[in-house]
């Protein structure tokens, strides 16, 4: 506990290493009352720790959640703690059973509610697939469903606006990268060239992933932010080249429709990383004891930043609902 940091005077407010698996992992733990449902939050990436993040879009549920921030094997702080200890699918899914285990013990709960954003969203769905008694209800953010449909959809979308605006130029530099993407996605360098002259445009034409000045001014100001996160950033793809490899194939549809926990989708308007359409078809699909998907308008992957009021009220209704 470190109250030094807990400038906001929260109740709960927990940074630490925790034994999981083999290796100790970082959590932070935000909230202002203990009876509140315990969140789990599974960050982007692979790699991508968004504990930094926090002040951006949180402060709100923490009035009705106990948040709580892992940084996977192969991320963050974690990285840093254990350069060599390198992620596989499965090792993650047992890190994160042992993860719930532990936040049910600690918060006295007999379930957690999970939360997953863009990669965590895949984790997500694949844990409550293998562990539905664990989890109180699953809500997915830049909800992935196939790699390779959100590629394909969120080029076609680019072309489209290019196409509209007559902007020769762009399209020019569009149709040089040829295919995109393959009929399945390798990380190496060739597509990594491609995806990065995909994502400048889709940059250019509003419908990519931007963080903003104001973001990472967030970061550096982050109470637990230090010097060695960025180094941990600058390490991800390496990292996380297993987790990467089984990503490039990754297909939703792959497996059934049926889940055995309520399911919950709270999509950007505007998200074409992972495209809100590609979740919304698959989402009518899915067969759970309770579901509901919100699309938050003029918000892209990074949705509860864009728009976090909008999206703090599709997370109180979800509260509100009766999961069973």
């Amino acid at each position: 506990m470190k109250n030094m940091k807990n400038k906001f005077s929260r109740l709960i407010y927990v940074e630490e290493f925790v034994p999981v698996n083999g290796i100790n992992q970082f959590l932070f733990h935000l909230g202002t009352s203990y009876d509140n449902p315990v969140m789990l939050y599974l960050h982007a990436g692979p790699g991508n720790a968004e504990s930094l993040f926090t002040e951006a879009f949180q402060k709100k549920w923490e009035q009705i959640y106990t948040v709580v921030h892992w940084d996977q094997r192969g991320a963050g702080k974690t990285l840093i703690k254990n350069p060599d200890k390198l992620p596989t699918v499965d090792l993650m899914l047992q890190d994160l059973f042992e993860v719930v285990q532990y936040l049910k013990k600690k918060y006295k709960k007999q379930k957690i509610v999970l939360f997953g954003h863009s990669w965590g969203s895949v984790l997500g769905s694949l844990f409550i697939r293998k562990h539905p008694e664990e989890i109180e209800y699953y809500i997915g953010s830049g909800q992935v469903i196939s790699m390779v449909e959100n590629e394909r959809a969120g080029y076609n979308k680019v072309k489209e606006l290019i196409g509209q605006s007559g902007d020769k130029k762009s399209m020019k530099m569009l149709e040089a990268i040829g295919e995109y993407p393959d009929s399945k996605i390798v990380f190496d360098k060739e597509f990594l060239k491609k995806c990065k002259v995909v994502r400048k445009l889709q940059g250019k034409y509003k419908v990519g992933m931007e963080l903003g000045l104001s973001a990472w001014v967030t970061v550096f100001k982050s109470p637990i932010f230090k010097f060695s996160d960025i180094i941990a950033f600058m390490k991800i793809f390496k990292a996380n080249e297993k987790v990467h490899s089984f990503l490039g194939e990754f297909d939703l549809r792959a497996q059934s429709s049926v889940y055995n926990v309520p399911i919950y989708y709270v999509l950007g308007g505007n998200d074409w990383q992972t495209p809100y359409i590609i979740a919304q078809e698959y989402f009518k699909e899915i067969d759970a004891p309770n579901k509901k998907i919100y699309i938050i308008p003029n918000a892209g992957h990074f949705a509860m930043m864009d728009q976090p009021d909008l999206f703090f009220e599709a997370l109180s209704e979800i509260k509100s609902r009766k999961n069973c």
